[in-house]
């Protein structure tokens, strides 16, 4: 019914298409005299043809920059961990419109990575021509072939996630994590020290269109729970580590269509603040999926926090978290997501949060493609 919804559940495909050609399904074992070669290790499970000649130039960079604006900072937020993970290198992050803002020290021995679903954002253009003057590697991530980014980069990457229509930027938003993950791989790809963790990585990536379809089915139910949410005034969400970033995009949607406000916060930052705006009224999301055990015990707390003070709550959680149950015990609803690697479940957690926006807007009575006051290059007329 409408490009939103069509794009949602595009994104089985279009993660697919983010990887198609690139990522290997099967690790290469060359074998020498009979036995596994010792450089077998050296095979890339990926390959970007848009970043092979400039690895060697980021891998020997004093830091690597993520630089954009809404949603793709948001991917860039969530994929930053996973960055840090395999290159073992100070990864930064910054809106565009900061580092403008601030004239950001940036030096020649920096990589500055851009990314814009459609490579003409204003802000992120004009922090990277900064960046050229600096002296700065400047790689670009786009979903627009021959946009302004991809032309003025050195080195890029196209998330190939077909054309995004509706204002709010959905399957964009997936497939550039995805390719940002993939970047991690291929410049961790020299370290030994990383290779189980990088197998465990791509297993979960190629996985993850199955994951996805097993979400979306999720449809139905999540429109019975905007039902009981779409006249409220506001909504909280509640994530951390790589799930802040999934707050803070779930907020950024529900406001940005069905013009309820909404807002992502870190559950690590609740007792410094937020924690004055709980009570029996107030929705609140708490993203507490299992895949990282430390994190998961973290969020388990969070909620019997919550819990203590009367709070309205809507889990998000592992298909197989009984412990959730045991904690709950039916008092409130629980989404149920399937399980994936830390660094991928990040992808699978934002479905049923994107259809939450999108059906809030309709029941409550919004154009869902064309929010007022908003729009993309696509878009305008």
């Amino acid at each position: 019914d409408h490009f939103m919804l069509k794009e949602i559940f595009e994104q089985p495909e279009t993660v697919a298409q983010t990887m198609q050609g690139r990522i290997k399904a099967t690790p290469i074992s060359p074998m020498k005299f009979g036995v596994p070669a010792v450089d077998k290790y050296l095979v890339p499970r990926v390959r970007l043809g848009g970043l092979v000649d400039y690895v060697s130039i980021i891998r020997r960079s004093r830091r690597i920059i993520f630089i954009a604006c809404g949603t793709s900072y948001h991917a860039a937020m969530c994929s930053r961990q996973t960055v840090e993970e395999l290159t073992q290198m100070p990864v930064g992050l910054e809106l565009s419109g900061d580092v403008l803002d601030r004239r950001m020290p940036i030096f020649r021995d920096d990589t500055c990575v851009f990314v814009s679903q459609s490579g003409e954002t204003a802000d992120t253009m004009r922090a990277m021509e900064y960046a050229m003057e600096s002296g700065a590697l400047c790689v670009g991530i786009t979903n627009t072939v021959g946009s302004a980014i991809a032309r003025a980069s050195h080195c890029g990457i196209h998330i190939n996630a077909g054309a995004e229509i509706g204002v709010a930027s959905t399957k964009a938003y997936t497939s550039q994590i995805v390719a940002i993950t993939m970047m991690a791989i291929v410049l961790a790809e020299d370290q030994i020290s990383k290779r189980t963790r990088i197998d465990e990585i791509v297993e979960s990536m190629l996985d993850l269109p199955e994951s996805l379809r097993m979400c979306l089915q999720l449809d139905e139910s999540i429109k019975e729970l905007a039902e009981g949410l779409k006249d409220e005034s506001s909504l909280l969400v509640f994530g951390r580590g790589r799930n802040y970033a999934t707050a803070v995009e779930a907020a950024l949607k529900v406001k940005e269509v069905s013009y309820m406000h909404s807002e992502g916060i870190n559950a690590g930052e609740m007792k410094h603040g937020p924690l004055a705006l709980v009570d029996e009224f107030m929705p609140i999301i708490v993203i507490a999926t299992m895949e990282d055990a430390d994190m998961h015990n973290k969020m388990q707390g969070v909620i019997q926090q919550l819990m203590a003070r009367s709070a309205r709550l809507i889990i998000l959680a592992n298909d197989d978290d009984t412990e959730m149950t045991e904690i709950v015990q039916g008092k409130y609803p629980i989404v149920r997501v399937p399980r994936s690697d830390t660094a991928v479940q990040p992808i699978l957690n934002i479905i049923p949060l994107q259809l939450l926006s999108y059906h809030l807007t309709l029941k409550r009575g919004h154009n869902v493609d064309q929010p007022r006051n908003l729009a993309k290059s696509v878009t305008v007329e």
